[in-house]
């Protein structure tokens, strides 16, 4: 098998788990996007270096992971750091992937509600504003945008149970 062949099939099977791990690093689609894309550009650049010694995912997380640091030093963002991730093994990379694909769940079905249900579930969730402040937002009652938020809340719930259907 060529190279070109193999870095395409591990990049077919492994493309998810590296980009929701670049995500759950990030917190942001493009960045997760720069560091997926760059994480299997150096493993196609060393592909032929990796002796199988591990999981071929925690090889390519590990790369992500150093890749994002390398973004960080590159947008001088360092402070933002709280501390640096430890070297996980293959439980806590699963358990990260598996966090970063919840919440990008949740953003597409936050996403999918109709308005003013999205509007009125992200001031209060994401803005922390009280109903009142929501109302006087909204131009409604303070009543209106507490029952919105709790019907918005069971809309989610049920597009999450449903899945991205």
């Amino acid at each position: 098998m060529n190279k070109l062949r193999d870095i395409e099939t591990v990049y077919n099977e492994y493309f998810k788990d590296v980009y929701y791990y670049a995500l759950s690093l990030a917190k942001n689609r493009e960045t997760a996007e720069d560091i997926t894309s760059e994480t299997f550009f150096k493993a196609m650049n060393s592909l032929s270096a990796f002796k199988g010694k591990s999981d071929i995912r925690v090889w390519l997380c590990s790369i992500a992971k150093n890749s994002y640091f390398s973004y960080l030093r590159r947008y001088k963002l360092e402070s933002e750091i709280s501390k640096p991730i430890p070297d996980s093994g293959y439980e806590d990379i699963q358990i990260r992937i598996e966090e970063a694909e919840l919440e990008e769940n949740l953003r597409v079905q936050i996403d999918k509600l109709n308005s003013p249900y999205r509007e009125v579930l992200l001031l209060r969730v994401y803005r922390e504003l009280s109903f009142k402040r929501i109302a006087e937002i909204m131009k409604k009652t303070e009543n209106w945008a507490c029952v919105t938020f709790h019907r918005a809340k069971n809309k989610l719930k049920e597009g999450l149970k449903n899945g991205n259907k």
